[in-house]
């Protein structure tokens, strides 16, 4: 028995995030608030590489350890059937397509910056609910994740409780949008199908 690296971009995110929130804690504490936290619309520079950069790498920061493993224990539950199903590359693109959105939405019309990986939970939250997507019909589990879960983010965005739903409301879309458009590439099916071809060879 041993242990397999078996996702490789869903644990890299993992391990990295864990990294970097270590190194603000402990050796460089103005870590995240320079390099993994988007800006807003006061304090976005177009000029600014870093603003730039930054409206992807906020994913990799978090507030605290209570932020950060909420976040990542649902990343590491759906994250590793996703990269599974879609490969690891696509999974890659995908979230950062989704972190840049969420960042370049917070720096265009948000007065206050943005730091997590919230938009990407809820990214694999709605692509996962889409696996099952066919031509010409729409999932029933689409469907009540939609409804539970946006939902109830649209509802709390009228709420002053300082987390940013709006966040979870476009990472969801990007989602969806993946899940609609996106073909997969199942490892699992590639995988069950070499092997089939190797025992019918071996006949």
């Amino acid at each position: 028995m041993k242990i397999k690296y078996n996702s490789p971009v869903v644990l890299t995110f993992v391990f990295l995030c864990a990294f970097i929130l270590l190194l603000n804690q402990t050796l460089f504490h103005n870590l995240i608030q320079l390099w993994f936290t988007a800006p807003s619309k006061t304090n976005f520079s177009s000029s600014d590489p870093r603003d730039w950069i930054d409206l992807v790498t906020h994913a990799l920061g978090h507030a605290s350890w209570n932020h950060l493993t909420g976040n990542l224990l649902i990343i590491l539950i759906v994250g590793p059937m996703l990269e599974d199903i879609y490969g690891s590359v696509s999974l890659l693109v995908m979230m950062f397509i989704t972190a840049f959105v969420t960042g370049g939405i917070n720096a265009l019309f948000f007065s206050t910056g943005l730091l997590g990986a919230s938009g990407i939970v809820f990214m694999m939250i709605l692509l996962a609910s889409f696996t099952n997507f066919r031509k010409g019909e729409i999932p029933l589990t689409f469907i009540l994740v939609l409804i539970f879960y946006v939902g109830n983010e649209v509802i709390s965005s009228f709420k002053n409780d300082g987390i940013a739903h709006f966040v979870h409301i476009i990472g969801g879309f990007c989602g969806s949008v993946f899940g609609f458009f996106k073909k997969t590439t199942d490892n699992r099916i590639e995988r069950s199908g070499v092997a089939g071809k190797q025992a019918n060879s071996g006949q």
